[in-house]
């Protein structure tokens, strides 16, 4: 399955880079379980900053970075799956599950729910 991994990214940093960056390992962190069970994990933030930083995004939250960053996850959406969501407040990843549902996706909430990343009993 083609997996969009949702969850804080700039939600409760405070605009801190290095709090974000800090998020954004997180959230690839849950992207490499995904990857070795077989399917193709997703971050819209992969794909949001490089396509920022061409654009000219000088600042969090500048108007480039308002035209970029969600839109990215939103177009993801319909070539996904299904979706990972993360725990943690966040409008943006609160905002593609309900994307998800309305498309009929499977929203999963935790890492061991997904078919093939089930943590085997001991």
């Amino acid at each position: 399955m083609i997996i969009l991994v949702a969850g804080p990214y700039r939600s409760g940093t405070g605009d801190d880079p290095a709090r974000m960056a800090a998020n954004l390992r997180t959230l690839e962190a849950a992207a490499l379980p995904l990857f070795r069970a077989g399917h193709i994990p997703l971050i819209g933030e992969w794909l949001a900053l490089p396509l920022m930083a061409v654009a000219g995004s000088t600042a969090i939250g500048d108007a480039v970075y308002e035209e970029i960053a969600y839109p990215v996850a939103h177009r993801l959406l319909p070539r996904c799956d299904a979706v990972l969501r993360l725990p943690g407040e966040s409008k943006g990843a609160d905002l593609d599950v309900k994307i998800a549902r309305e498309r009929g996706l499977k929203v999963y909430h935790r890492i061991a729910d997904v078919p093939g990343c089930a943590v085997p009993s001991i």
